[in-house]
């Protein structure tokens, strides 16, 4: 995984590229098949903000989360994005074998 941290209006410190390294570890958790995302923290006068893409094979994911603290917003983003990556996993998983992700299988399913 490639992980690109860029700053807006500020200066990206050691302290906040180690805490988004370490927060973005629980995507690839979830999801080992990202290829790149790109974030990029920005300050706008008293809001915080955090964007992140995210590409995915087949798909790109993007999101973006504001806050009066720059941590809280990385923590919102990395929520939202864990729900949306766990969202589209199961989506790719219920296209795979040809089955639906909740059904249990038949007598019909096994008598194939």
């Amino acid at each position: 995984m490639n992980l690109h941290i860029s700053g807006h209006h500020v200066d990206v410190t050691p302290a906040m590229r180690e805490y988004v390294t370490s927060k973005f570890t629980r995507i690839t958790r979830h999801f080992d098949h990202v290829i790149d995302v790109n974030v990029i923290l920005s300050v706008d006068k008293l809001k915080h903000k955090v964007e992140a893409n995210v590409h995915l094979s087949g798909k790109d994911i993007f999101v973006e989360c504001d806050d009066a603290n720059m941590y809280a917003a990385i923590d919102a983003l990395v929520d939202k994005l864990d729900r949306q990556i766990l969202k589209h996993k199961e989506k790719h998983a219920g296209h795979r074998g040809g089955r639906e992700p909740g059904r249990e299988p038949t007598q019909q399913d096994s008598d194939d």
